[in-house]
């Protein structure tokens, strides 16, 4: 059984054949989905997706989204927190964080505006006894920062590529570590070095689709440009990504799933209860 814990299915790309898209990953052997949320209008449909897969979901405000999101969402998110509070299949509070990579979010004013929504989104985390999945780029010493101020019960620090000193220190409160597509490029040394130095016990794994497309589906921009199409990173690449991380660990890939998935149970402890 794989479980991709970060999958945007809710997400334009997939607007075509989104049960196909599922259905396909399901078919591959990944048998849960984490769905997070980016926007408060994104809400209801991370549930509804949720509930027609059999999959589970997580309610935030993503920092891409903070420049136009408003303080009354999230007044909003306390709220519907409060009404799926008896829904199995929420699992965390999500997509948080920080990112510190694009500049129009490196602005003073918009770093001290993700502050302010990324810790007031870990202190409804904290009331609602619910783990976060957090968004993690060129950020997470600040990130850590605010878990320190405002801990919670756990969570994943998606998609992350820090040092070996930044993940223990994720690890040390309560979180595991997801790796995707960026473990299969071959430069990725930092990253590949890391995923073989983690005690596998802080690992899961996940596919961001349809974002950070794995190597054999991306094509550079001087590709792009020559008319060749860029490939779609969905869920039923999970276990591709997994036997990159197999081979590297030097794991079966029935261990490394049996592992992983017992890992993603224990931070997000809602998956026991999401499935059917």
């Amino acid at each position: 059984m794989w479980i991709d814990t970060h999958c945007h299915l809710d997400a334009a790309e997939f607007d075509a054949d989104r049960d196909v898209v599922r259905e396909a990953a399901r078919q591959a052997g990944v048998t849960r989905c984490v769905i997070p949320s980016v926007h408060a209008s994104h809400w209801a449909e991370v549930a509804q997706l949720a509930e027609r897969h059999g999959d589970a979901y997580a309610l935030g405000i993503h920092p891409l989204y903070v420049p136009q999101a408003q303080e009354a969402d999230l007044q909003a998110l306390d709220q519907a927190l409060r009404e799926h509070a008896g829904d199995p299949r929420l699992v965390a509070v999500g997509e948080i964080g920080l990112d510190f990579f694009l500049p129009a979010l490196c602005t003073p004013e918009m770093r001290e505006r993700q502050w302010f929504f990324y810790t007031a989104q870990l202190k409804l985390a904290q009331q609602h006894s619910l783990p976060v999945i957090l968004h993690v780029r060129r950020s997470a010493d600040l990130l850590l920062k605010g878990l320190r101020q405002y801990p919670v019960v756990s969570g994943i620090g998606h998609a992350f590529n820090g040092s070996a000193q930044q993940a223990q220190a994720f690890v040390d409160q309560g979180f595991a570590l997801g790796f995707g597509g960026t473990l299969t490029y071959e430069r990725s040394l930092q990253l590949r070095r890391l995923a073989c130095e983690l005690p596998l016990c802080d690992i899961v794994l996940e596919t961001d689709a349809p974002d950070i497309p794995p190597q054999w589906i991306y094509q550079t921009a001087d590709q792009r440009a020559q008319g060749v199409v860029q490939g779609r990173n969905t869920p039923a690449e999970l276990p591709r990504i997994a036997k990159v991380m197999a081979d590297l660990r030097g794991l079966s890939l029935h261990d490394l799933a049996a592992a992983t998935t017992r890992n993603a149970q224990r931070v997000l402890p809602g998956l026991a209860g999401a499935s059917r």
